[in-house]
């Protein structure tokens, strides 16, 4: 491993750094990494257009297959830049509360762009127009996983205002897929505010493996092709309990 930045926010502790082996497979890779090895994107430095990680192809996916004629999308949570990147011509707003990321995104893996927003991605997503986007992209974490404010009641409320009438939110969420408790709070949550509901997670050896989960809510039917989703196959997750912010109800 090749360290080339590493330093602390008041968010996170955030490394970059180049290696030649990235989940068993040979090559050159750049990686920006939260603490505890929580990765948060990767080039191939070979091919930087390739996309790495299986749940931003499956997230571009249902973009594309959903409404292939969008041209607004809201993301919370910046990373490198990977799903905004792979759309140049289309409108995306982005916030991420810690700039720090958003600068080692352009330094070191090229993200072009100028429209990332500083802040706490609730609240930036409050002040857009209502209808205002067709996809509403969550990708944010802290050491503790997704906030608490990011899977309420009271958030999902102002998605679906957000949201045109055959808008989406698509979520990547991390959890342990049908038997996480969580995971039924956010499906029961999310299922109040939208009509229909899928869950997708990427196959498992063992019940308490902690995977990324892919949760997507819409008030038309969600479409997707098997074969596009990046080895995600769909979960059926249980009802849980209702997330507000001041606690489970």
């Amino acid at each position: 491993m090749d360290l080339l930045f590493k330093t602390s926010s008041p968010n996170h502790e955030i490394s970059v750094y180049d290696t030649t082996e990235l989940y068993g497979e040979k090559g050159k890779f750049r990686v920006l990494e939260f603490s505890n090895k929580a990765l948060q994107g990767a080039m191939d430095l070979n091919d930087p257009e390739r996309i790495l990680f299986e749940y931003p192809r499956a997230i571009i996916h249902l973009i594309e297959f959903n409404i292939p004629s969008f041209e607004n999308v809201f993301i919370i949570g910046h990373g490198i830049g990977t799903i905004a990147g792979h759309f140049p011509e289309k409108r995306f707003k982005v916030a991420e509360l810690d700039h720090k990321v958003v600068e080692l995104s352009k330094r070191f893996f090229g993200y072009r762009k100028d429209n990332v927003s500083i802040g706490d991605g609730r609240q930036i997503l409050e002040s857009e127009d209502q209808q205002a986007y067709d996809f509403i992209v969550l990708d944010a974490f802290t050491e503790k996983g997704t906030p608490l404010h990011l899977i309420s009641k009271e958030f999902f409320v102002i998605c679906r205002e957000k949201l045109d009438s055959s808008g989406l939110i698509v979520m990547n969420l991390i959890g342990k897929g049908e038997n996480d408790q969580l995971m039924n709070a956010i499906h029961r949550t999310l299922s109040e505010e939208f009509a229909y509901i899928k869950a997708f997670s990427l196959p498992s050896e063992g019940i308490a493996d902690i995977q990324n989960i892919i949760l997507v809510g819409r008030n038309k039917p969600i479409r997707f092709q098997v074969r596009q989703m990046a080895g995600f196959t769909e979960i059926e997750l249980g009802q849980g309990y209702i997330i507000r912010d001041r606690g489970p109800q």
